[in-house]
């Protein structure tokens, strides 16, 4: 797992296949909650969704990295 102190707001989050999955709002607890605007689909949109940090394998300049491929990680996203 990254260190999640270099995970800053407005960072993009990615899939191991470089599929966007979202935008940082904030590190909250042991998870990245990802921001409304950009944060699920259809009946998942216009809330936040959080993404686990033990999915995050890398930092990446301004991309936060998952060791999931991108339709995977969806997957394991907890609504808020």
């Amino acid at each position: 797992m990254a260190d999640a102190s270099t995970i800053r707001e407005h960072m993009e989050v990615i899939g191991a296949d470089g599929v966007h999955v979202g935008t940082v709002d904030h590190v909250e607890g042991d998870r990245i909650k990802l921001t409304k605007a950009d944060s699920g689909q259809g009946r998942h949109e216009g809330h936040h969704h959080f993404i686990s940090l033990g999915l995050v394998a890398d930092v990446e300049g301004d991309k936060v990295r998952l060791s999931a491929n991108g339709d995977v990680a969806v997957t394991f996203e907890e609504e808020a």
